[in-house]
């Protein structure tokens, strides 16, 4: 008894005019464009300025090892970038939505945003970070942190590309893995560090296209104090629900507060449920409880003897209308504080 898809298959090659051939069958992954790992790789430079601009890695991978005196810079977003054996090199490394591995690196100075930050077996590295989760070193020493700043008009688009909010920056919350007992193998760069003085901006032609700029009042990452000591016993807490100008709210809040003298410590993005709202904002969730659902929170952490007035007087005159909680005194503010940032950390494992 023969079979049904023989005869068929005999069939329609005996239907076929005589001389055409039979064209093989195109599948999906056929048709995907074959990636070539060298256009996604630094390795073995020595004396050069080289990159990628934005929209040549659209998501990849990346890889640098073996480079010496080099400054590297990618304008895109990737999956992840690992750098190894790497000395006296400068890098800018655009959103990358896994992690950044620095291995084996000296003597190297980086801008960089990703999801993970880890660093294993580096000496002498200056870093200006922004990291969604806490960043990790092992057996590295004389490393210091700083807060990312840089702005180009692409950035914003390839954050998100990436997955990454620009709230959710902990750069100076460092665990080290192999702490020496009386050392410190880590640090803060100074406050009013110029991110240009350490990653210059490009000089070849094709990567000065991309108008970069370092200042840090345009940087898109709000630059904040992190873990450095707070100049003032005084915070104040404020939350911001989801809308459609919540980022440019929060952007302008923040604009003028500095403006005012006040200090921003730290910032955040989180979904809010109603348990943690109860938690957080106590008798005035009932207040905030509709306004969850649309989505994530933001959240801003200020610091200055009188912050908390001055920033009332601001939501006030700039905001008025704008549902935010903001900390009703000097006395609850800390509280508020604590419970908003103790609950946002639990939930994203930091």
């Amino acid at each position: 008894m023969g079979c049904f898809f023989s005869r068929r298959r005999k069939a329609e090659k005996e239907s076929r005019p005589q001389g055409e051939e039979e064209q093989p069958k195109q599948y999906s992954w056929d048709q995907r464009k074959k990636v070539d790992p060298k256009e996604y790789m630094f390795s073995g430079l020595k004396d050069e300025t080289v990159g990628r601009l934005p929209g040549k890695v659209a998501g990849q991978q990346f890889v640098i090892q073996d480079c010496e005196n080099c400054n590297i810079y990618i304008f895109d977003h990737t999956a992840a970038i690992t750098v190894d054996d790497c000395t006296n090199c400068i890098f800018f490394l655009g959103p990358v939505k896994g992690s950044v591995f620095f291995r084996n690196c000296r003597d190297c100075k980086c801008t960089l945003a990703c999801q993970q930050f880890r660093m294993r077996d580096c000496r002498k590295l200056e870093v200006f970070l922004c990291c969604a989760t806490q960043p990790i070193i092992e057996s590295s020493t004389n490393i210091k942190f700083g807060c990312f700043q840089w702005y180009y008009p692409e950035l914003a688009f390839q954050f998100k590309d990436a997955g990454l909010s620009v709230f959710n920056n902990t750069w100076s919350n460092i665990h080290d893995f192999t702490p020496v007992s009386g050392e410190f193998n880590w640090s803060l760069l100074p406050e009013d560090a110029v991110v240009q003085d350490y990653v210059p901006l490009p000089t070849t032609e094709e990567l000065k296209a991309v108008r970069v700029s370092t200042e840090a009042n345009r940087s898109l990452i709000p630059v904040s104090r992190g873990q450095r000591q707070k100049s003032s016993d005084e915070s104040c807490l404020v939350v911001l629900f989801a809308g459609d100008y919540t980022t440019a709210n929060a952007r302008k809040l923040i604009d003028e507060m500095v403006g005012k003298g006040f200090f921003l410590v730290q910032t955040k993005e989180v979904t809010m449920k109603s348990e943690d709202a109860q938690r957080v904002f106590k008798e005035k969730a009932p207040d905030f409880l509709p306004l969850l659902d649309k989505g994530p929170v933001i959240a801003l952490e200020f610091n200055g003897d009188g912050v908390v007035e001055g920033c009332h007087l601001i939501v006030n005159e700039i905001f008025n209308g704008t549902k935010m909680f903001v900390s009703e005194s000097k006395e609850t503010a800390a509280g508020d504080v604590d419970s908003f940032y103790n609950f946002a950390d639990i939930q994203m494992g930091i």
